[in-house]
């Protein structure tokens, strides 16, 4: 019976890895800009064009990876898709001084926001970090993802890609 039961656990964490929220907006939520000013989640927009959101924080080394990963091809997604990357930081208010330096340090050219209280992770109903959302033209979550491995990034782009052409995003 504990094993039924271990794997049902395991087998709905990992499908829930990739389940979409088709339909869901997103939440709103007060985060906070790297100035310290604060903004509405619920105002984050691309013009008609998908949006990453990247939960993260400065203490996790896979989420670190796969932005630096992004990083790397960043320009070129834009500029082939219009595609917008915002990087929400969960750091609390003791370690989100860190933000701004490992913004900085690593020459991230994302919108950054640091959700200090949590609440937009909570709305957006992320138990761990990195997770990943994709948003389409309209502001709708069509896709998620939790975790980090190397290529990751490679199945975000090509679902980046079918959402600004306009495509129904395969799972």
């Amino acid at each position: 019976m504990k094993k039924i039961i271990f794997l049902s656990v395991a087998a709905f964490l990992l499908c829930s890895a990739f389940i979409t929220s088709d339909g869901d907006k997103i939440p709103s939520a007060t985060v906070k800009k790297l100035d310290g000013s604060k903004i509405n989640s619920s105002t984050f927009s691309n013009d008609g064009k998908p949006i990453i959101i990247s939960f993260w924080a400065t203490w996790c080394k896979p989420c670190k990876k796969e932005l630096d990963a992004i990083a790397e091809n960043y320009a070129d997604w834009q500029k082939e898709t219009g595609v917008k990357l915002i990087a929400i930081s969960i750091d609390d208010a003791r370690s989100s001084s860190k933000v701004v330096t490992d913004v900085k340090t690593k020459g991230w050219t994302y919108e950054v926001y640091i959700d200090e209280n949590q609440d937009f992770k909570r709305a957006m109903n992320v138990n761990n970090v990195p997770h990943t959302f994709l948003v389409d033209g309209s502001g709708k979550i069509v896709w998620s993802h939790n975790s980090y491995a190397e290529g990751d990034e490679d199945k975000l782009y090509e679902n980046v890609q079918a959402l600004a052409k306009g495509e129904k995003l395969k799972h």
